[in-house]
């Protein structure tokens, strides 16, 4: 607004004019100061509010801060006395070594009857070379007809791939288990071998399992669906230039895992089909809840560590009381393997009755009373585990499931092509099955190849 350097050449009308415009433009830049100043309170507040950590949120432990410690080790609480590798159970050959001469007097002793008196094990591994078989198939001339014949290939060495099923499942345990880029693997097999593999056969060995690892992934999701109880997590993933996310569906025996463009409701919905499970486990996202038919349950450890950082943020009413809840929660559900049903029952009354008093509780800061609306919300959901044993009261198994697909990813920087990604959770599926059935990876990986479904083992207790 550009004034006159004159006011006295102004009218009476022009000046009112003048004037109007300048209180219009005072109400306006006071209007406009009000509002920076609401957003600088806000940003000041954030800023007063700690950071987030592995203890206090879901933030990874890989993306916390460790502080410089002591660099002096504590003594142990409870120490205990020193073991020695016990013997192997199955020793590959054995040699019994009598005694020719007494030590001390020098006498002759191989005729004396002798009794073991010191065992031990002398571990070597042996020289590690390929076998290969070299098949010559011969031919000629019928004499009969006076056609070409040659003869047939033995079953398991027909022509195709040089490379046989052990071999394979050595390959894809390496790459998918131990994180080990092409470059590297195809050196490793020529150093530690002597065998020269490209890459791009290392990928032909890969591909060429597809159907193998999909034809399994498929039985471990049809048993899962055959259930009455899921559990579901998911962690992001690179595939291309795009990010995707990396989704693990389980209970009891059996982990089957989808990698998806996706994060929302239409992944679950994809992987149910027209099944819907009795009940459901997993943390408050929203695409995971509401699927089951009868209840679900909601992670108590997520909980925890909301209610820790609202006590890092300056709650002292309402979440330390909550914590400590939800800590005794997890401890009753971690012994009720010990409890009758009765007991359990009891328990779940008490807590229900001690939340009743928590949530009466009118907390004085934001962060508490943004922890009580959460838990006002997700209360139902809380304490299903005392009431039916086969549900944990966290969710702390899908993250376990996870953790080897962070891993790879943080190696690996993951895939360049989207049907790698779906084979490595088809291939990931069987080893965290054969894991819970105490079968070893690679031992897993080629009964797959060999079309062979993984036997049935004990199935590992989930942990509260």
């Amino acid at each position: 607004m550009n004034s006159p350097s004159d006011f006295s050449l102004l009218s009476a009308k022009e000046k009112d004019a003048l004037i109007a415009q300048l209180l219009a433009r005072l109400g306006a830049l006071e209007r406009e100061n009000a509002t920076l100043k609401a957003e600088n309170a806000t940003l000041r507040e954030k800023l007063n509010l700690p950071p987030k950590t592995p203890d206090n949120s879901s933030t990874p432990p890989a993306a916390g801060h460790k502080s410089n410690g002591e660099t002096t080790r504590k003594p142990k609480g409870k120490p205990h006395a020193g073991a020695h590798r016990p013997l192997h159970p199955h020793p590959t050959q054995r040699r019994d070594i009598l005694a020719s001469h007494c030590p001390h007097c020098r006498a002759e002793v191989s005729s004396v009857a002798q009794t073991p008196v010191h065992s031990y094990d002398r571990i070597e591994i042996p020289e590690i070379k390929p076998d290969v078989t070299r098949v010559t198939l011969l031919g000629g001339i019928c004499p009969c007809c006076a056609r070409p014949f040659k003869a047939a290939p033995p079953a398991g060495l027909e022509p195709g791939s040089p490379f046989g099923p052990n071999l394979r499942a050595f390959a894809i345990y390496l790459r998918f288990t131990q994180a080990i880029s092409f470059e590297r693997l195809s050196r490793l097999f020529s150093d530690l071998l002597g065998l020269e593999i490209s890459e791009g056969a290392l990928v032909n060995m890969l591909d060429d399992s597809k159907l193998a690892f999909a034809r399994a992934a498929s039985l471990i999701r049809a048993r899962l669906l055959a259930g009455t109880i899921l559990q579901s997590d998911e962690t992001s993933v690179r595939v291309g230039k795009r990010t995707w996310w990396t989704w693990v569906f389980h209970h009891a025996e059996d982990a089957c895992f989808v990698i998806h463009p996706n994060r929302s409701r239409a992944v679950v919905e994809q992987f149910l089909g027209e099944h819907r499970p009795d009940f459901w486990v997993s943390d408050r996202l929203a695409a995971q809840m509401n699927w089951a038919k009868k209840d679900h349950q909601v992670c108590l450890a997520h909980l925890i560590r909301d209610a820790q950082y609202a006590i890092d943020a300056g709650d002292t009413a309402f979440a330390p009381g909550l914590r400590k809840l939800l800590r005794r929660a997890c401890k009753i559900g971690g012994r009720r393997h010990q409890l009758a049903d009765a007991t359990l029952r009891a328990y779940g009354y008490k807590l229900e009755a001690e939340l009743d008093v928590l949530l009466r509780i009118a907390p004085a800061h934001g962060a508490g009373s943004k922890l009580q609306n959460v838990i006002k919300g997700c209360r139902r959901h809380m304490f299903v585990f005392l009431a039916n044993r086969a549900i944990p009261p966290t969710n702390n198994g899908s993250e376990q499931a996870l953790r080897p697909c962070v891993i790879f990813r943080k190696v690996t920087n993951c895939f360049r092509s989207e049907w790698a990604a779906h084979l490595y959770a088809d291939v990931r599926s069987v080893i965290e099955t054969a894991r819970r059935k105490a079968i070893g990876a690679l031992e897993a990986i080629r009964l797959t190849l060999n079309g062979l479904s993984l036997p049935t083992g004990p199935a590992l207790r989930t942990s509260a």
